[in-house]
């Protein structure tokens, strides 16, 4: 497995003085116990992410076309996403890895449009999640799946998540926790003002459609990048972030494209669930 494994990437914010520094560190074993593998600045066959879940959704966005191992190094809270969630723990992780002691989970990723006016004006992918909300206010969608509508929201609005990411917004907007290995889809509602309605989970190959149909226009937010004001935006994952017009229909279906995360023990999705839950 040694063999495969000959280039490696880094990955982390730049103002992320600790990561910063565990890179020197990691590069510094790599050169004593493994020599023959290569430290490169673009898409190594290996990504170590050094950061929390974060910084791990921005890589495997950004080297989801390369086919690339996400091996993610918890800097953050709990780390769902994290092949290593303890920093005391890194290098032997590491160590695990490099010996083969390890196994590739393949991730769903959402593939996301907005079409206006008949034209598609904003696309963008996610591996947690995306939301349609107002932020300061209230909006009125309209959701369908195969055409077909299944829930009515008026409140903040609305996300379609995937299984990975049932355990962030989706958890704490009350969605189900839903295994990572399953290829689902999950909307869930976010804070609906009408008799609340539960999650709906779908099969991946399902079409999912979020309508806006009406909301107050005050302009009160501002998108830095350029400048626009907005009520209703689209965020995906967290980060991408797009303004939204009342008749604006947003598409959400699964992505072909999978990302490929390295894990390093046995039922780490319940360990992860246990510490983050305090179960016993």
């Amino acid at each position: 497995m040694l063999n495969e494994v000959t280039t490696i990437s880094f990955a982390y914010r730049p103002d992320n003085e600790i990561a910063s520094t565990w890179e020197k560190k990691i590069i510094q074993w790599l050169n004593k116990k493994y020599p023959k593998v290569k430290v490169v600045s673009k898409s190594g066959k290996v990504i170590v992410v050094l950061g929390g879940d974060g910084t791990i959704l921005e890589a495997a966005r950004k080297y989801q076309n390369h086919g690339s191992k996400i091996l993610g190094l918890n800097l953050g809270q709990v780390g769902f996403l994290a092949s290593v969630r303890e920093e005391k723990n890194f290098l032997a992780g590491l160590d695990k890895f490099f010996k083969g002691e390890y196994w590739v989970v393949k991730k769903m990723m959402l593939r996301i449009n907005v079409v206006r006016s008949n034209k598609t004006v904003f696309s963008t992918n996610a591996l947690n999640e995306v939301t349609v909300q107002n932020l300061l206010g209230v909006v009125e969608l309209e959701v369908r799946v195969d055409n077909d509508a299944v829930q009515h929201i008026r409140g903040t609005g609305a996300l379609v998540s995937t299984a990975t990411g049932s355990t962030a917004f989706n958890l704490s907007a009350h969605g189900p926790i839903v295994m990572p290995d399953m290829d689902c889809l999950i909307i869930t509602e976010i804070l609906d003002h009408d008799i609340p309605s539960p999650s709906i989970v779908v099969k991946k190959n399902k079409k999912i459609q979020l309508k806006v149909l009406s909301f107050r226009e005050r302009g009160l937010l501002s998108i830095r990048q350029t400048g626009e004001t907005a009520d209703v935006v689209l965020v995906a994952d967290g980060t991408k972030l797009f303004p939204l017009n009342k008749n604006d229909v947003v598409n959400v279906n699964s992505s072909p494209k999978l990302v490929n995360f390295v894990e390093l023990e046995k039922n780490y999705f319940f360990k992860s669930l246990q510490e983050k839950f305090s179960f016993k």
